[in-house]
């Protein structure tokens, strides 16, 4: 039977990638169009474009999703959102998961790689904190795109959280910014993505159903600089609770395999 199934499922990621591809062809045609409109009005045009991108892509390859709200979103409300990190398929959910005007923090490099540079620092808020005056300079961005309603997502695992446990560690970056501009913190689990998508390949590609839980948010409203690691332990402590809550997979994996071993 095996020998059946692996060829169908070759197939399926060969299919999927290759939509991936051709769908888009037009998100690019359209960003381009619209970012002369400026950087608050024309990424929100081109969030537009890859959420119809999203809806098209996920309903071909068989992927419906659910978002799950333990606490509503205020109407209105920026947030900085804070999400586990567990598969490729993360950053392609993004406007699948979060239907208003979104930004994930960048790296301000990738802002210099031809033609993709360009898109690229419409969609993403960056922070550069190669001295004192880009800091500032980036900090002051982010509150420009928090005001115009705009959120910001941030994965503070850094990269794919291959431990088995049910977070890698946290970096400051998310924390900090929350604090300087007085953003309440939105916690936010992805929680079917390894399932979807392994990290240890992009051809574990697989249909099935999947869900994002939207936690409680965290106010950080009498948090100074130097309360960064409180702020951060508790986010983490109340992610991890809710990851071992929910049942995340790689956790049920990690201990079946330790059992084995």
């Amino acid at each position: 039977m095996r020998f059946v199934l692996k060829p169908l499922h070759w197939l399926y990621c060969i299919y999927a990638f290759l939509m991936f591809v051709l769908l888009m062809i037009p998100v690019f045609l359209w960003s381009a169009s619209v970012l002369p409109f400026g950087r608050i009005k024309g990424g929100n045009l081109v969030y537009e474009g890859c959420k119809v991108w999203a809806d098209v892509w996920f309903f071909l390859i068989g992927i419906p999703h659910r978002n799950i709200y333990e606490q509503p979103l205020k109407k209105g409300a920026s947030y900085i959102y804070v999400a586990n990190h567990i598969s490729y398929l993360d950053a392609a959910l993004i406007p699948k998961i979060f239907r208003k005007p979104v930004r994930p923090l960048g790296k301000v490099e990738m802002a210099k790689v031809p033609i993709f540079g360009f898109i690229y620092k419409a969609v993403i808020v960056s922070v550069d904190r190669s001295s004192p005056a880009n800091r500032v300079k980036s900090v002051q961005q982010l509150k420009s795109v928090l005001r115009h309603g705009i959120s910001v997502l941030v994965f503070p695992e850094g990269t794919f959280n291959t431990t088995g446990r049910p977070l890698k560690h946290f970096y400051d970056g998310a924390f900090k910014i929350a604090i300087e501009t007085g953003t309440a913190i939105k916690p936010v689990l992805f929680l079917n993505t390894y399932d979807r998508m392994h990290y240890r390949s992009i051809f574990t590609l697989k249909p099935g159903i999947n869900r994002c839980i939207f936690l409680q948010e965290v106010s950080v409203s009498g948090y100074t600089l130097r309360d960064v690691e409180a702020l951060k332990q508790k986010v983490f402590s109340l992610m991890e609770d809710k990851l071992r809550t929910y049942n995340a997979t790689w956790i049920k994996d990690a201990a079946e395999n330790s059992d084995v071993h």
